[in-house]
């Protein structure tokens, strides 16, 4: 039996952030089909309920890059992998002298997500707070805010590539910690990082989601940096025509572009789901 899994900014979901027509529709079919499918993002719960609500993902999802795992059936997580008070003022610590300010993601105690920030200093940072509060629906605080019952998830920041560079040099010396990074989509000039437990990793994720749930192959489908460690782990791996290249070059096979329904084109044809 087959677990398909699916990241899903610039692979599952199109250019507007959400699912066309066509690949609700493919969804559908899959299901119908008996076709298990989930998703393994780097979104929180919040960010990613929005896409996909009233799309039947009845599986447990990964989020935040596989530092936890939720349960819809039993609206808990069953996983998580959160960072000591250490290894947090160590990650602030080289974000604050490479004057980068940090977003810091937690899991309140009532379950809900949260994201605490130094300062903002510049209109970049400014449009980063705004996404995660407008788009994405998580609720904003200053970093002096956040209390002693807050777990860290993760934290992000945004800069020039020297500096962002500069932060995981400094946090490589922690061996529970992991980074990810990349261009920013706004700004070719930025690039962006996430900084999380190093054993939150999406490959763990369906790792675990494999043995518990009983599935004995696993596809996935994924277009940065965070989607290699289930390419590792996964029978198939497929990269839309939009992905990265050190993506590409470890995928089973390039597929159609994100904005063009890549994933849901490839799945109707390999899984015989009906017209094209």
């Amino acid at each position: 039996m087959t677990l398909v899994v699916f990241d899903m900014d610039g692979t599952l979901l199109n250019g507007e952030s959400r699912l066309s027509d066509y690949t609700a529709e493919t969804l559908h079919r899959m299901q119908s089909a008996g076709i298990a499918y989930t998703i393994a993002t780097g979104r929180t719960l919040q960010a990613a309920l929005g896409p996909l609500e009233g799309h039947s993902f009845a599986l447990p999802h990964i989020l935040k890059n596989g530092v936890i795992i939720w349960c819809p059936d039993q609206e808990a997580y069953s996983h998580s992998h959160l960072l000591t008070r250490q290894e947090v003022s160590h990650v602030l610590t080289a974000m604050t002298d490479q004057e980068i300010t940090p977003f810091v993601f937690t899991l309140e105690s009532d379950g809900r997500h949260a994201v605490y920030h130094g300062p903002l200093k510049n209109e970049m940072e400014g449009k980063m707070a705004q996404l995660f509060e407008d788009e994405r629906k998580l609720p904003l605080e200053p970093l002096s805010a956040m209390s002693d019952s807050s777990s860290v998830i993760c934290l992000s920041a945004m800069g020039p590539d020297e500096s962002v560079q500069a932060v995981i040099d400094g946090v490589t010396s922690e061996p529970g910690l992991v980074s990810y990074t990349g261009t920013a989509i706004q700004n070719q000039q930025l690039r962006w990082m996430d900084i999380h437990h190093s054993n939150g990793s999406k490959g763990d994720g369906v790792t675990t989601l494999r043995q518990e749930l009983g599935f004995d192959k696993v596809m996935v489908f994924g277009d940065g940096e965070n989607d290699l460690s289930m390419f590792e782990v996964a029978e198939e791996s497929y990269a839309p025509a939009n992905a990265q290249a050190a993506v590409k070059s470890k995928a089973t096979e390039i597929i159609g572009h994100h904005d063009d329904d890549g994933v849901a084109r490839f799945l109707r044809e390999r899984f015989s789901l009906g017209p094209l």
